[in-house]
């Protein structure tokens, strides 16, 4: 007799539980909080992280260590890593940023502007993971690059050889710059270059450049076929320091990192003796621009790179120059005289009829002029025997002055000396590799552990995950 009760009872509950649910869910969500990711304030978020970690290293409180290898920079306290004493760990931040903070979110914004039929979105997007791409290659090699990033799909990414990276990052930049419309859809959240569709274009044309000359040394037609392309255009390259790709920092909380890391921590970095002896053979006017004058002696003295004992004192050599320690210390990620260079090189290789010597000599004078050298200082320095441009070693020309160019820039500096094999730098002098200087980045613990069958093909393919393994397009 009680059954019959049951079944009114059960549709009660159901009622009783389906109505709490949907209370639950309303009173559960959060009313200024979004439900669909939005591309601006994703590009805004990417774009700062990713900087960030391009020119600082949070791990083990260094700056880049890209920049100690190049020898621009150099530790007087704790110098293991100025000595090449790593740990996988300690080349997980560039790893684990550029992925998960960068790739996924660029992806995301790919997606959006697909469904949204914004594809001035798409370009920015596919130009920036383009740079971030990259940035990983030439430091780690062989890379996750076709699946990275479609956690859905992808749990553990095949790693993609670096010669299919570069050439899918050139097919990349090419879709991008179809994709960019400046008479399209308006974007926002672009703090790099101000929502500027034609800055991006020409961004997009000079990244572009970079990596064709990357892989002249391997892929010599691809890479011409690329630069004519390019020319072919019409469309240019950054073609001024008022177009130069950088962020530009604020006060604090979005002050320059590493002027938040001199704040805390200002005395283990100092600018490396090798940068500051070649500055002063040369009588490089930038020298006071790049360092502070030694508090001691009222001179400009650099710190030898990888001392084990004897280091100076604090006041004894040069700190980094106030401009690069400012708050509002801009985030460089492309210069004007970095695309002269790269035009002088492509020149000088044969690939375009341009005049090698003058896109030299311009490429000089245009970092000189970014840091607001009088024009007088930069006709002297120009004039100089040991500055003039020499055809017949275009590499030592080019390579000596884009490494003086490109300070601050560790990483990408790091890439144009081991490409370019000037200047020719002597190993630290505590050094732990048998008299070498390491020429890649290993890769970080957690691939060996979350992406074993990835890894082990990598290093199968590429040699051992060693910091002396040359990479691909490193030749010589």
């Amino acid at each position: 007799m009680k059954i019959k009760y049951i079944y009114p009872l059960l549709a009660v509950l159901v009622l009783a539980t389906a109505s709490c649910k949907k209370s639950l869910d309303e009173s559960n969500v959060n009313p200024n909080a979004s439900e669909t990711a939005q591309p601006d304030y994703l590009l805004t978020g990417v774009i700062k992280s990713t900087t960030d970690t391009y020119h600082y290293w949070s791990s083990g409180n260094t700056l880049n260590p890209a920049s100690l290898f190049i020898q621009h920079y150099a530790k007087i306290q704790y110098t293991d890593m100025d000595r090449y004493i790593f740990s996988n760990a300690d080349f997980q931040t560039l790893w684990s940023v550029n992925y998960s903070r960068g790739v996924v979110n660029l992806n995301q914004i790919i997606k959006l502007a697909d469904a949204s039929a914004t594809p001035n979105y798409k370009g920015v997007a596919l130009v920036w993971r383009s740079w971030l791409f990259s940035v990983l290659t030439d430091v780690y090699g062989d890379i996750p690059y076709t699946q990275a990033g479609n956690i859905s799909e992808y749990l553990l990414p095949k790693y993609d050889t670096q010669k299919d990276v570069y050439v899918g990052l050139l097919n990349d930049l090419k879709t991008a710059q179809a994709a960019l419309d400046p008479s399209g859809k308006a974007i926002a959240g672009d703090i790099l270059y101000g929502n500027s569709i034609a800055s991006w274009k020409k961004f997009a044309n000079s990244l572009r450049l970079r990596i064709a000359l990357r892989i002249a040394d391997r892929e010599p037609e691809l890479a011409r076929q690329t630069i004519a392309e390019i020319q072919a255009s019409g469309i240019g390259y950054i073609s001024s320091n008022s177009e130069i790709a950088q962020l530009a920092y604020k006060t604090s909380p979005n002050q320059n990192p590493i002027s938040n890391l001199f704040d805390t921590r200002p005395d283990e970095h100092r600018v490396s003796k090798t940068l500051v002896d070649q500055l002063t053979a040369l009588n490089d006017p930038r020298l006071a621009v790049f360092a502070q004058k030694a508090v001691a002696t009222q001179t400009y003295v650099g710190a030898a790179n990888g001392l084990v004992s004897n280091l100076p004192g604090k006041d004894q050599v040069s700190k980094l120059g106030s401009f690069f320690v400012a708050p509002a210390a801009p985030g460089l990620i492309m210069s004007y005289s970095e695309v002269l260079f790269n035009r002088a090189e492509a020149a000088a290789r044969g690939f375009t009829g341009e005049d090698a010597a003058a896109l030299y000599n311009q490429a000089v004078e245009a970092s000189l002029s970014q840091y607001s050298v009088s024009a007088a200082d930069i006709a002297t320095y120009k004039a100089s025997p040991a500055v003039q441009y020499n055809a017949a070693n275009y590499k030592k020309s080019i390579g000596d002055q884009k490494w003086i160019a490109l300070y601050s820039q560790g990483l990408e500096a790091y890439t144009e000396w081991r490409r370019l094999d000037y200047p020719q730098l002597t190993p630290a002098v505590g050094g732990v590799l048998s008299g070498q200087i390491p020429v890649r980045f290993l890769y970080p613990g957690t691939e060996q552990s979350l992406n074993p069958d990835g890894y082990k093909a990598a290093v199968a393919h590429q040699g051992a995950d060693a910091l002396t393994t040359k990479l691909w397009f490193d030749v010589n």
